[in-house]
C-alpha cells in the first residue's frame, strides 16, 4: 500500500483512507493483518500517535480491530457511499442531513455536485467505478437516462429525484413532475378559484421538466382558467391584479412578493402564488407562500435506508399541495 500525503488533508486522514481504499479494491481482505503500530509507523514515515489514531478511528469505524494474539486485523467491508445531487438548495440540504443521519458510523459519505452538466456527470461516475459500496445519484434529465450508470451494478444504485425514463432494471425514488402537478392543483381548486388567470413562471433555462407544462395546460383547460406560460424574464411586466402565480425558482417567488408588495396588491386576495418545493421560509413570508412539494426529507430517509439494507425499491413519493395564506 502506497501512500502520498498533501498538506491538504492530515496525515491520520490519509492514512484512514488509504486503509479504507485498499479494502475497498480488495487488496486487504477481511481477517488479513496490518502493520503494527511501530511497522506502520517506520513504512509509511509518519509518528507512532498518528498511526494510534489512525487505527483507532478506523476501530471505531468497525472497519479493523485488535486482539493481544492477532495484533490490528481487518474485521470488515468499507462502507463507502457516493451521494451525487444536481445543484444545492435548502430542500436538497434537508436531502442530505436526513440521509446521513440515518446512516451508521461506519458509513463514508462523498457528497458531490453535478450542476446539471453531462459531462461532468459522467466523468465524476466513470471515475468512481470500483470506489464506491453504494452509489446514491440524481440523473442530470429527467428524462434521459445516462448510459454511464450502467457500469454501476444494478443492486448497487439508487436513482433519486428524476426518473420519466426507463428504470425499471434499477431501484428508484422519484417525484412525478406531470400528473402530480395537475392532481395538486385540482386537490386547491376551492382556493385557487378565486383568481381568473393561472400564470407559470417557467425560465428557458431551468432544468426543470418541460412536460409539467402540458399538465398545467390541461388543468387549467379542464377547469376553465385562462392561463399563461413565461418563459422568457425580460418579457416580464409585473404582476397583474386576479392572477395566480406558479413559479419553480426562489428569485421568481421574490420577484413576485416584491412586485405584489410595491404594486398594493394583496397577496392570497388580489394576486396568487404558489411555489415548488416547500422551504421553512415560506412558512414566514408574509402569511405564509403556499407550494408544490414532495417531501425531501423523506427521500433521504428512504435513500439511507437503502443503503443499510440493499433492498430493492422502486417508488415515487407522493406530491402535496401545501395551502397557506398565499393563496
Amino acid at each position: 500500500m502506497t501512500i502520498k500525503y498533501t498538506n491538504a488533508t492530515s496525515k491520520i486522514k490519509t492514512l484512514i483512507d488509504s486503509i479504507n481504499d485498499a479494502v475497498m479494491r480488495k487488496d486487504l481482505r477481511v481477517g488479513d493483518n496490518l502493520l503494527s503500530i511501530n511497522e506502520a509507523s517506520t513504512k509509511y514515515k509518519v509518528s507512532r500517535d498518528t498511526v494510534f489514531k489512525a487505527y483507532n478511528e478506523l476501530k471505531r469505524l468497525g472497519v479493523i480491530d485488535s486482539t493481544p494474539q492477532k495484533g490490528y486485523f481487518v474485521k470488515g467491508e468499507v462502507n463507502r457511499v457516493l451521494l451525487l445531487l444536481d445543484t444545492y438548495s435548502p430542500f436538497k440540504k434537508d436531502l442530505y442531513h436526513r440521509f446521513a443521519d440515518n446512516i451508521p458510523d461506519n458509513y463514508k459519505v462523498d457528497l458531490i455536485f453535478h450542476q446539471y452538466n453531462e459531462h461532468l456527470f459522467e466523468t465524476i461516475i466513470g471515475e468512481s467505478i470500483g470506489k464506491y459500496s453504494m452509489y446514491v445519484v440524481m440523473n442530470f434529465s429527467n428524462d434521459k437516462f445516462s448510459e454511464t450508470l450502467k457500469l454501476i451494478p444494478a443492486g448497487k444504485l439508487l436513482l433519486l429525484d428524476f426518473g420519466d425514463f426507463e428504470k425499471s432494471d434499477f431501484s428508484f425514488i422519484c417525484q412525478d413532475f406531470n400528473q402530480a402537478l395537475y392532481d395538486s392543483l385540482k386537490n386547491g381548486i376551492e382556493a385557487i378559484r378565486k383568481f381568473r388567470k393561472l400564470v407559470f413562471v417557467f425560465p428557458e433555462d431551468l432544468r426543470h421538466p418541460i412536460s409539467s407544462i402540458q399538465y398545467f395546460k390541461q388543468f387549467c383547460a379542464d377547469f376553465e382558467f385562462e392561463y399563461q406560460i413565461d418563459r422568457k424574464k425580460t418579457e416580464w411586466r409585473g404582476v397583474e391584479n386576479g392572477c395566480l402565480y406558479l413559479c419553480i425558482t426562489t428569485e421568481d417567488m421574490v420577484k413576485i412578493v416584491k412586485d405584489a408588495n410595491q404594486s398594493g396588491c394583496k397577496l392570497g386576495n388580489e394576486i396568487g402564488l404558489i411555489a415548488y418545493n416547500d422551504d421553512p421560509v415560506l412558512e414566514i413570508i408574509q402569511n405564509g407562500i403556499s407550494s408544490i412539494s414532495i417531501d425531501f426529507g423523506l427521500m433521504g430517509e428512504k435513500a439511507a435506508q437503502f443503503v443499510k439494507t440493499k433492498n430493492p425499491i422502486q417508488e415515487y413519493l407522493p406530491t402535496k399541495l401545501i395551502v397557506r395564506g398565499s393563496i
